[in-house]
């Protein structure tokens, strides 16, 4: 979407913002495009949600190129529409998780948040992380709920007795790991 500041009825900050607070929508990325180039309007643009900002004068061929560059980094190119970790694997075009040959039942947020740790294997995320990264940096819950939707992610991958593949870290967060199913000893647990 290209957004300018000054709209008739709202302004474009706040058109943005309204956007972003839908958890559950589709990622859509926001290039805010306006006269208004004080720095402290480009900060204010950015942090309101805009993914990127362009002052007024613009070339034409910059403006797209910096589209460009945000769909490459926002839509996963073609070959990344599956997610593989372990036994684990995420077909992102067709909304389905399997464990081995099982079928995995998630609801919306959990596929978010173990696509989230999908991309970022091994990587521990703090409950702050993962509520801007799955949830939208602009909604304000109770960080707990994370664990809530943790356990079900948890309970989901589990449901036919698997080695856990979360791992969570005291007082840091939560990290897809294949170690997290494993003992001391180094068996896997069952």
């Amino acid at each position: 979407m290209v957004l300018d500041w000054m709209l008739p009825t709202l302004s474009g900050i706040e058109v943005c913002r309204r956007i972003r607070r839908k958890p559950d929508a589709q990622p859509l990325p926001i290039v805010m495009l306006t006269a208004r180039g004080e720095e402290a309007d480009r900060v204010r643009g950015l942090d309101g949600g805009a993914d990127d900002y362009v002052v007024k004068p613009f070339s034409p061929a910059e403006l797209l190129a910096r589209i460009r560059a945000i769909l490459r980094r926002m839509r996963p190119a073609l070959g990344d529409e599956v997610l593989n970790y372990d036994d684990l694997r995420m077909d992102l075009a067709a909304h389905k998780v399997t464990r081995g040959e099982a079928p995995v039942h998630l609801g919306p947020t959990e596929f978010r948040l173990l696509r989230h740790l999908m991309e970022h294997p091994g990587r521990v995320f703090s409950r702050e992380q993962l509520l801007d990264s799955v949830w939208g940096p602009d909604i304000f819950i109770e960080s707990r709920t994370v664990d809530v939707h943790v356990r079900r992610l948890r309970q989901a991958l589990n449901a036919d007795r698997r080695p856990d593949l979360i791992r969570t870290v005291r007082s840091a967060g939560y990290a897809l790991d294949s170690s997290a199913g494993i003992d001391r000893q180094g068996r896997r647990l069952r």
